[in-house]
């Protein structure tokens, strides 16, 4: 049996959720080269993406 379409909607948010987590304390430390690269991966994960970027200070 498979799974429902929610369970895969929450995994890939639980999955986009623990991607954040993990790139915000890169995001800080990085250097503005590394930034532009971290504001291109958010732009792929995510339709909100810009808003992630302007909060982080990215671009």
């Amino acid at each position: 049996m498979s799974i429902s379409e929610r369970q895969k909607e929450i995994r890939r948010r639980r999955k986009r959720r623990a991607n954040y987590a993990a790139l915000k304390p890169k995001a800080e430390k990085a250097a503005p080269e590394a930034k532009e690269k971290i504001a291109a991966k958010l732009r792929k994960m995510t339709p909100g993406a810009e808003i992630l970027i302007k909060a982080w200070n990215l671009g």
